[in-house]
């Protein structure tokens, strides 16, 4: 049996750092983990190929060659997967399609006949019996939330590792919160459900094994979900590190309330984590009482940034805007809060009602809603009516985006952070690839875009009184040049 296994393009996002991956020679931010994970589900006497189309293009002789094609995507995916699926058609190839993308709710895609809804660890036995007789069935449901220590590791060796500047690791699936706007709870489930610490450690030797040693991303909805078990996969981490003498880093998702916690912060730090991602949404109290964000309410979430920095973690924000308690003011007092807190990188985006949340919900029953998802809350453009004017948000939330990433502020907002930073990390020369980058920020920033003077004194003023955070401040100062130019085609 051969199987195509075919990753969507994503567009161009806030998350792609497709600008930024530009200095350093990389095509794409992360691989395909989904699909490696099922991959590892499938016989190994069958050959797999896989075709990521953020790294490289999709050729007739790649669909001529399956047997099958397998697809797995987000919502942000949908135009890239009606390609695949008419490119497919025309090959004379069959699609069996999963993923967040595809429910029960989910609009249908012409052409596909076969669709694997839910998590399919309990459910590729069957579809792989089906395969080998030539007669898949055209819906695949899962029963239930599988156990996930149950999961094979994904197949790393099918990925060519140069054209990545992260790998992905997934230690849990679900979180312990239910957001009104959020659908994981719907997609994963409340109760957290783990592998076991020899099981993903197992799975980053397994990257090591194959040249991996960088940048690893814990994709769980919310890492610390189940803070006892978080940390003994966390002290095993820490002991791992000590007897391999890996040189790997972490980013994940996490709540706020880890700040809460110092203990599970020096872990977080001690086990290689640098980075995690929040979701702050909003200083309006009564927007955060209303969605149900109760880990936020009742707190300086200011001070909770600062806490959680100072420890040695840089904090990725999530904001939204579009709330029925915003008020007008919503814009300034967003700008004002992520300043003031240091948050470098601050995704903001318009408030998305996704299929399976219970906003979604509320929403249609309230006869609100306009059209599905789009997927990517960054695109200026709202898929329900809001209580505010829509043109009103939308054009102040462009402004917004904007001035958040003008040099001016968005380098301030590097030195709030490395002000309030405290890394743990040992300090070491740049590589030939970050000397390479900063080259190219040289004449890219320095010369080429506006902000040139805003750079110069930020590269300047840096070597000066912080010469040993220099190089993550030039980090930084590259994602600024991806964030502003996302923000310019709002």
């Amino acid at each position: 049996m051969k199987i195509l296994l075919v990753a969507p393009r994503t567009p161009d996002t806030f998350w792609s750092f497709r600008h930024a991956l530009r200095f350093v020679s990389k095509r794409a931010a992360s691989p395909p983990l989904g699909l490696l994970t099922v991959a590892g589900m499938l016989p190994r006497r069958w050959q797999l190929k896989l075709v990521d189309l953020n790294v490289q293009k999709l050729r007739d002789r790649d669909l001529r060659w399956a047997d099958y094609v397998f697809v797995s995507a987000m919502v942000v995916h949908a135009d890239s997967v009606r390609e695949i699926l008419d490119r497919s058609r025309r090959a004379g190839r069959t699609v069996i399609a999963g993923g967040p993308l595809f429910s029960d709710e989910g609009e249908p895609f012409p052409g596909l006949e076969h669709v694997v809804i839910g998590e399919a660890e309990e459910l590729a036995a069957e579809l792989t019996a089906d395969l080998e007789a030539g007669v898949p069935k055209a819906v695949y449901r899962a029963p239930r939330f599988p156990d996930i220590a149950l999961t094979p590791a994904p197949r790393w060796d099918l990925l060519r590792f140069r054209h990545y500047a992260s790998m992905s690791v997934q230690f849990s699936r679900g979180c312990p919160y239910d957001c009104e706007f959020c659908d994981i709870v719907a997609l994963n489930g409340r109760v957290p459900r783990l592998k076991n610490p020899d099981q993903l450690l197992a799975e980053l030797d397994g990257l090591r094994s194959l040249g991996w040693d960088e940048s690893v991303f814990v994709v769980d909805d919310n890492f610390i979900g189940d803070r006892r078990r978080v940390k003994e996969l966390l002290r095993a981490m820490v002991a791992w590190r000590a007897a391999s003498g890996s040189r790997m880093t972490f980013l994940t998702e996490a709540s706020i309330n880890l700040a809460d916690d110092p203990d599970l912060l020096d872990l977080m730090v001690s086990a290689g984590f640098v980075k995690v991602f929040l979701g702050i949404e909003t200083p309006e109290a009564d927007s955060l009482k209303a969605c149900s964000k109760v880990q936020n309410v009742g707190r300086d979430m200011v001070e909770a940034v600062r806490v959680i920095q100072a420890a040695g973690l840089e904090v990725m924000g999530g904001f939204i805007i579009g709330f029925d308690q915003d008020k007008p003011d919503i814009f300034e007092r967003q700008f004002e809060f992520i300043q003031k807190a240091g948050v470098v990188t601050a995704m903001v985006g318009l408030l998305q009602a996704l299929p399976r949340s219970r906003l979604y919900g509320r929403l249609k029953r309230e006869g609100r809603l306009l059209s599905e998802s789009l997927g990517d809350n960054t695109r200026a453009a709202f898929n329900f009516e809001p209580r505010l004017d829509r043109e009103f948000l939308t054009a102040n939330y462009c402004k917004l985006m904007r001035r958040l990433y003008e040099p001016r502020a968005y380098y301030a907002r590097i030195r709030s952070f490395l002000d309030q930073h405290r890394s743990r990390m040992p300090a070491r020369r740049l590589t030939l690839g970050e000397v390479r980058a900063l080259l190219r920020s040289f004449w890219l920033m320095g010369v080429v875009h506006r902000g040139r003077r805003a750079y110069w004194r930020f590269l300047c003023t840096t070597l000066v009184r912080r010469p040993a955070q220099f190089g993550l401040a030039m980090t930084l100062a590259v994602y600024g040049h991806h964030f502003r130019q996302v923000a310019r085609t709002l």
